[in-house]
């Protein structure tokens, strides 16, 4: 089994494919990576040997992979937050940070409609 950057990667996949299940890995990413290694991407994952794996963490030392990127993405957000810029704000209240429109649609960010039942008009 493959283990690169703390990541066990699918034993039946592609190596182009199984690259992206490491986070900050897409498949540009991964094919920029298979291209240094001179590894060709057809090849899958259970086929490789140690030597591939070795070059293949050798040609991602200069990438910020899961761990480390997540823990800057993390002091980014930290750091807007406490500047108290617009888009701190925004992070801070769980709202749309770039600009989208929340009057309708943003419910990824928002969560579930809270109900606001109308009042009854007493006599």
């Amino acid at each position: 089994m493959a283990r690169i950057a703390g990541v066990d990667l699918p034993r039946e996949k592609r190596v182009e494919i199984g690259l992206t299940y490491i986070y900050g890995i897409g498949l540009s990413s991964s094919q920029k990576i298979l291209k240094d290694a001179g590894i060709n991407p057809d090849t899958r994952v259970k086929d490789l040997s140690d030597d591939d794996v070795n070059l293949i963490r050798k040609a991602m030392g200069d990438y910020k992979v899961e761990g480390d990127l997540r823990r800057e993405i993390a002091l980014n957000i930290k750091r807007l937050t406490e500047i108290g810029c617009y888009r701190g704000l925004r992070h801070r209240r769980g709202l749309p940070v770039r600009g989208q429109r929340t009057k309708t649609n943003a419910r990824t960010r928002k969560g579930p409609r809270k109900v606001v039942s109308k009042s009854k008009k007493s006599n």
